[in-house]
């Protein structure tokens, strides 16, 4: 392909088609949004009185210029700190991502050995596969409150970070972890019995130890399948966090959503629904990101 066929391909398939389905969307949602309309009438007594009321499809939702007005303080001023639930919207985000790191790791750590067991042992596939498929389909809002009894009287203190950990810190790390590591564990899992048995016999013809056998023959084969796990669980870590910030109402992205939720700001809902999706698509890149760096060696 000659060089300015690729750059016109790149613009249509890059720039323009993305910015064609943006435009609609915002259309669509200009259309289902309704409007202040000012009319003048007399009361009573006979006065002329301004009358303000909301007309259109969906008359309380705002359209995208009264969101970008309502909500531009929160965007152009991304990291201020007015309050503890009253900050820029990347302050939240952060608050929010460090939370869902630390818990994400977690499931990672415990849902891939987990996944090489299941899938290298028949014995421990039918011991606990049972209980993995009960567990798996629990919502997050089940798992929060048995996390809040779980650390409702734990306190960690890491050194170097400030105040020790609260109880609804906890219990968000705990209800991230235990999510969003079925996907990893499950997909480890599927990818270690889709391994070759030729691969395996030329690990015993060469007499690999079991670490090795781990190392040079089991990772490199199963790592498609784990990246997809690891991809599926970020998104749902990023899920998991806002519905237990809008349960315990800490400061974070979800927080802010239930308290602008229960301030009937619906601007404001708009502008974490957003948020929420772009961080969501950027982690999920990120991931992809990191899954070809790992094939490229």
């Amino acid at each position: 392909m000659k060089p300015l066929q690729r750059l016109q391909r790149f613009f249509l398939e890059s720039l323009f088609l993305p910015a064609v389905g943006l435009l609609l969307c915002l259309l669509l949602w200009q259309v289902l949004s309704g409007k202040t309309v000012k009319t003048t009438v007399r009361d009573d007594f006979g006065d002329l009185v301004t009358v303000t009321k909301r007309v259109g499809l969906s008359k309380d939702l705002p359209s995208p210029a009264e969101t970008w007005a309502a909500s531009k303080t929160y965007v152009l001023q991304p990291w201020a700190k007015r309050g503890e639930l009253d900050q820029g919207i990347l302050a939240f985000t952060w608050l929010s991502l460090k939370l869902v790191a630390q818990g994400y790791a977690i499931a990672l750590i415990l849902g891939t050995p987990i996944g090489f067991c299941l899938g290298l042992s028949k014995s421990f596939a039918k011991t606990f596969d049972p209980i993995i498929q009960i567990l798996r389909p629990v919502s997050p809002l089940a798992w929060l409150p048995l996390g809040m009894v779980l650390f409702l009287s734990v306190k960690i203190h890491v050194p170097g970070a400030g105040a020790p950990y609260t109880a609804s810190e906890l219990a968000a790390i705990f209800t991230i972890a235990v999510c969003s590591m079925w996907p990893t564990v499950l997909n480890t899992a599927v990818g270690v019995r889709a391994i070759p048995q030729d691969y395996l016999n030329v690990a015993k013809v060469l007499k690999l130890s079991r670490t090795k056998t781990l190392l040079k023959v089991l990772v490199p084969a199963t790592l498609p399948y784990m990246f997809t796990g690891f991809r599926l669980s970020l998104g749902i870590a990023w899920l998991v966090i806002v519905a237990a910030e809008m349960l315990t109402g800490r400061p974070g992205v979800g927080g802010f959503l239930w308290q602008q939720y229960n301030a009937l700001n619906y601007a404001h809902i708009i502008l974490c629904i957003l948020t929420i999706g772009f961080v969501g698509y950027a982690l999920d890149r990120l991931m992809s990101l990191v899954e070809s760096r790992f094939k490229s060696v």
